[in-house]
């Protein structure tokens, strides 16, 4: 997705580190928040069940690295079950937040990872 470049002043820049989760938002994830661009996605994600259980829980990272390519996606796991990308949107899936970052069909159950290195799929098959 093609971004702009925005210049603000210090007091803005002030606001959005002060409404910002740390290190989970960005200025792009803050600013969608607080213009409200995101308030569509109410529904439960997919991993609702794995938070319930105590598998995932509220802002853990989720790592997908592509080594052929070189690549690393992080996203972070919301309180709804979500899929919360860098560049803030939000995806109700896994599958769908690796076609979001990357443009590509892929199983997201297998390629998203914990820190620790547990797939979800994997997660999803202890409940």
């Amino acid at each position: 997705m093609p971004g702009h470049t925005i210049t603000v002043d210090a007091q803005v820049f002030e606001r959005l580190q002060r409404e910002a989760q740390p290190l989970i938002d960005t200025p792009n994830s803050v600013l969608r928040r607080l213009l409200a661009l995101d308030s569509t996605v109410v529904r439960p994600g997919a991993l609702t069940p794995l938070l319930a259980a105590g598998k995932l829980r509220p802002g853990q990272r989720m790592v997908w690295r592509r080594r052929n390519l070189g690549q690393e996606y992080q996203a972070h796991v919301t309180a709804e079950g979500n899929l919360r990308l860098a560049d803030g949107r939000i995806c109700d899936s896994p599958s769908g937040a690796c076609d979001a970052v990357a443009q590509c069909k892929v199983n997201g159950w297998d390629a998203w990872r914990t820190e620790e290195g547990s797939s979800l799929s994997m997660l999803r098959g202890r409940l």
